[in-house]
């Protein structure tokens, strides 16, 4: 069995939407939370976006890479949708992510 996650994180003013995919959700956050702090070598450490908003996990890696790219082709309103349906008030999600 497999694990594979399709996420969102955003900044702290909650300004830029952030999607990608991983096998290791709490790993991930971790390198774009270093990255945010410390490296700004990536669009996420620039602008600051390490805070998770929301998820879904897949087993099959190419299903969880087709549902990456159609999230990503939709307008940010669409986004915003999806995200509210999930996490209404926009918590940050990362301290529910266990290693």
């Amino acid at each position: 069995m497999h694990n594979y996650y399709v996420y969102i994180i955003t900044n702290k003013s909650k300004a830029v939407l952030y999607i990608g995919v991983t096998n290791d959700l709490a790993r991930r956050l971790y390198e774009h939370q270093e990255d945010s702090g410390n490296g700004k070598r990536h669009f996420t450490g620039r602008y600051n976006i390490c805070y998770l908003i929301y998820w879904e996990y897949f087993e099959n890696i190419a299903q969880a890479i087709d549902r990456e790219k159609e999230l990503k082709g939709w307008r940010r309103e669409k986004k915003e949708k999806l995200i509210h349906g999930f996490n209404p008030d926009w918590n940050f999600l990362n301290e529910e992510i266990s290693e």
